[in-house]
């Protein structure tokens, strides 16, 4: 990063940093408001490979992509900028379009963020073949491999890309006989496997040309799939439409970007649409630079992210709350830690989920202890559906929550649903359907094109729409108490969160069909350590009964009584769980999104226990 762009991102001045708030509301006979920007949406370009060709020409030394050699504490960062990255982009399309690849015959990536799966997706994208990629849950994590065989047989790739052909081995065996892809390794190949190298050897710059020149907005470039929590993954088509035109509606409301290049360290996964359509897409089209991150916010892998946040002085930084949790706990340990994190930044995003505010606070308390001035903290919101922005906060909030205003270009369609306003959205950032299934694709639109996201909202302040909306939950994740009292489940999970810090790692919320509301509780083992002044040689199920730690929960439980409301306001019962996550059975995202639906639906005992009042079960 230059001395320019340095003193540049120290500059946290939101009204210098984002345009002012301009939106537009129409509200129709039925109740229904439509809401949008009134900031008109400019030209896009054609696809993403243009904004690899055009940096590659006018940033050409201009480092992009950045990686660790290897996972040992000292090594190098492996560098490659854009004139390296488009000589090897055409290279590996070479490959594909001598393979005899086409847009039915997708390449597969299982594999995590890398410079070689970058190269691959960018190479799909110049040869008018779709990439998708994979959780790699599916294939290291998942015991039975159902999600994984359920997505190539949706596929039927041409090819299929792993990092390291060892850890791999058993993924690949367990889609044995279910396509005639070719497997392509980036270390460690073997058997019929083809080394990442072999894709490299060869450069046809005319016939790329040719394949890139067809290559349209309409054009699927990715096919990303959804979690399968409530059924199998489906596949989302992104078109090439889709991608850039979100990016071009997000440098409207963030400024800056046209002038300062973003830097970032990113572990989020390229199998979903935050980190690669939100963030690795929002480096490419900038001409930024992307440190991809080989640590991420769990057990063993944090203290990787520690030590490249030491090493990277960006200027952007993205993550979900459980992330952030994390770091924040850290940095409160170590000033040296929150010095090289807060200093150089301009913005700290926040996606995926609700940002309990105990967490927001502590953010804008480190900030200040090391610059004098706040950090500035947005989010946004969207879907896998809406590649990814849909609204976005291109101004500082007043606290954690508000998802912004609709992003340059999209419509909102806000419905009265019960009590909530359900949300629906259309514009060129929304996907046209998904893959190979017509059946569910008529069915995720409304009669006038409007995507059927499922989530509600509710303005920040009704006399002032510019002021952005709050997530209101997920509508069929909401349910009735026995009283006829609505919980709403998103808005109780960060306000749980919150009252139990440090104790919840995360929150399920019970109580459908029931008279009152109680909490499942994924523990923070490590907090309940501390507080229990506990070894590591201690008992999980002992840390959890320690007095301390239930007098904690008691705490927080007895606090969101205290302030005030019905019956859906607040948990009578809690039960702590130390029991991860399931990722076969949908529980978890990649992310670190709880898929509450799928937690009741698997640990209906634990419910039961809950209510039956067993010794586990902590009351206020």
């Amino acid at each position: 990063m230059t001395v320019a762009m340095m003193d540049q991102a120290r500059e946290r001045d939101p009204g210098l940093l984002f345009s002012a708030p301009s939106v537009a509301i129409e509200t129709r006979a039925d109740g229904a408001k439509i809401f949008r920007s009134a900031r008109p949406l400019p030209d896009y370009e054609r696809c993403i490979g243009e904004w690899l060709v055009r940096h590659a020409r006018d940033i050409s030394d201009r480092d992009f992509l950045c990686e660790r050699e290897s996972n040992e504490p000292d090594a190098q960062w492996r560098r490659l900028t854009y004139r390296e990255a488009l000589a090897k982009v055409e290279a590996v399309a070479t490959w594909i379009l001598r393979s005899g690849l086409t847009a039915e015959t997708p390449i597969a990536v299982l594999s995590d963020n890398s410079i070689d799966h970058a190269l691959l997706s960018l190479a799909c994208a110049h040869a008018g073949v779709p990439v998708a990629s994979i959780s790699p849950a599916y294939s290291l994590l998942s015991k039975d491999h159902a999600k994984l065989k359920s997505i190539i047989g949706q596929l039927t790739p041409g090819a299929i890309f792993v990092a390291d052909g060892a850890p791999f081995a058993g993924a690949v065996t367990a889609l044995d006989g279910l396509h005639k892809a070719k497997i392509i390794a980036g270390a460690n190949a073997s058997g019929s496997m083809i080394s990442f190298a072999e894709l490299l050897a060869h450069r046809d710059e005319a016939a790329v040309g040719r394949a890139f020149a067809g290559v349209t907005p309409d054009t699927v470039g990715k096919i990303l799939f959804t979690s399968g929590s409530t059924g199998e993954p489906k596949g989302v088509k992104n078109t090439q439409r889709m991608l850039t035109s979100s990016q071009v509606s997000k440098a409207i409301g963030w400024r800056f970007l046209e002038t300062t290049p973003p830097v970032t360290l990113d572990w989020l996964p390229w199998s979903h649409t935050f980190g690669a359509n939100h963030n690795f897409n929002m480096i490419l089209r900038n001409g930024g630079t992307m440190y991809i991150d080989n640590g991420k916010p769990a057990p063993g892998l944090l203290q990787r992210t520690i030590r490249n946040i030491r090493d990277v002085p960006g200027n952007i930084y993205f993550n979900v709350p459980r992330g952030y949790d994390l770091l924040v706990a850290e940095m409160k340990k170590d000033a040296s830690l929150a010095k090289a994190f807060f200093e150089p930044l301009q913005i700290v995003f926040y996606a995926g989920a609700a940002l309990p505010q105990n967490t927001w606070d502590d953010l804008v308390s480190l900030s200040r202890e090391v610059g004098g001035a706040p950090v500035v903290l947005t989010s946004g919101w969207g879907s896998t559906e809406t590649s990814p922005l849909a609204t976005d906060c291109h101004f500082q909030a007043e606290r954690s929550g508000n998802i912004g205003v609709p992003a340059a270009g999209v419509d909102l369609k806000l419905v009265p649903n019960g009590d909530k306003l359900e949300i629906r959205v259309k514009g060129p950032v929304v996907t046209p359907g998904y893959w190979r299934r017509d059946d569910i694709t008529k069915a995720a639109f409304d009669e006038e094109g409007f995507y059927l996201i499922g989530d509600a909202v509710r303005f920040a302040d009704p006399l002032d729409p510019g002021k952005g909306l709050f997530f209101d939950g997920r509508v069929a994740e909401d349910f009735k108490l026995t009283t006829g009292t609505w919980v709403s489940v998103g808005s109780m999970r960060v306000a749980g969160i919150s009252a139990l810090a440090p104790v919840a790692q995360d929150i399920v919320v019970t109580g459908h069909g029931r008279a009152d509301m109680g909490f499942l509780i994924f523990a923070n083992m490590p907090a309940c350590r501390e507080i229990a002044g506990a070894s590591a040689e201690t008992a999980a199920e002992d840390v959890l009964q320690h007095p301390a730690v239930v007098s904690r929960v008691q705490l927080g439980l007895r606090a969101l009584k205290g302030q005030g409301g019905g019956s859906s306001t607040y948990a009578t019962r809690a039960l702590l769980m130390n029991e991860p996550h399931s990722v076969d059975a949908g529980e978890i995202t990649d992310k670190g999104y709880t898929n509450q639906r799928a937690v009741l639906a698997r640990r209906a005992a634990l419910v039961d226990e809950l209510y039956a009042g067993s010794a586990r079960v902590i009351t206020p």
